[in-house]
């Protein structure tokens, strides 16, 4: 197709999927006390002296706009989940016409894994939520009062959910490199500290700066790693044993049969022979 074919059909197959994601908001529209009674479970699950009042769990509000803004963030965020099989399916559409057979086979093995992934991280992150600001409130002096702001809160949960979801899928990321010749197991046992002392980076930088956060999103990912390198190895051994040259480099010669073969097939000389 020609680059202009190939902008229409995006074109196209990204306003679908906007309009997906917003019949997906209407729905949110619709379920968003209960998404908003399920989103601030955690913070009314915090003990009486950390919270607003003795019998509420309220949340302040700071601004005129503060309101319409969570709520039209909850409405997108239920709007992308309701609408996630039809947009991933438009994304798949436009890109699967340049995978050959044996990439679309892996991609159906490997999409409903990243799926799963994605949903055990984030709700990893909404279990520990709790937990995570009992300790961060518990730093507060006892004359003060914790009065948190709705778009905080908000913001902190789904920026959460989504990291802890994404950080999940990252170690079958690293498989899908590996089965495709970009990323051998050799690189990841060289770099494999850097790798672990990485993933406790990542978790300090985008979660709280509290430990319980840190160690439930470092350590699964080190987990998750580790059988992700031990699928890569499985899989370069693999290689290895059906290719004879999977363990030559680029640049490096192949060994060759130099048996020379015969000029010609001494049943034809036999027959020109004879017609001679």
């Amino acid at each position: 197709m020609p680059l202009m074919e190939h902008l229409r059909e995006l074109r196209s197959r990204l306003t679908k999927a906007a309009i997906a994601l917003v019949l997906g908001a209407v729905v949110g529209y619709l379920v968003h006390d209960l998404v908003w009674d399920f989103l601030v479970e955690p913070y009314c699950s915090l003990p009486e002296s950390q919270v607003s009042g003795p019998d509420d769990c309220s949340l302040i509000v700071t601004g005129p706009f503060d309101a319409f803004f969570v709520a039209f963030k909850v409405w997108l965020f239920v709007g992308a989940l309701v609408s996630a099989p039809f947009w991933m399916y438009q994304l798949w559409a436009f890109v699967a016409p340049a995978l050959h057979g044996r990439e679309k086979r892996y991609a159906y093995i490997f999409a409903p894994f990243a799926a799963v992934l994605f949903a055990v991280g984030a709700g990893l992150a909404y279990y520990i939520t709790s937990y995570a600001l009992t300790m961060l409130f518990g730093f507060l002096p006892e004359d003060a009062d914790p009065f948190l702001t709705i778009g905080e809160y908000l913001d902190y949960m789904l920026i959460m959910m989504g990291m802890f979801g994404v950080g999940f899928v990252l170690p079958l990321l690293v498989a899908l490199l590996n089965i495709a010749g970009i990323l051998p197991h050799e690189a990841l046992a060289k770099w494999r500290r850097v790798i672990v002392f990485g993933a406790f980076v990542i978790a300090a930088v985008i979660t709280p700066a509290e430990p319980i956060s840190m160690l439930a999103l470092a350590v699964p990912l080190v987990v998750l790693f580790e059988l992700a390198e031990l699928f890569a190895f499985l899989n370069d051994r693999r290689k290895r044993r059906d290719d004879p040259y999977a363990d030559l480099d680029d640049d490096q010669i192949s060994e060759m049969d130099e048996t020379p073969s015969p000029l010609e097939d001494p049943d034809v000389g036999e027959q020109s022979g004879k017609r001679s």
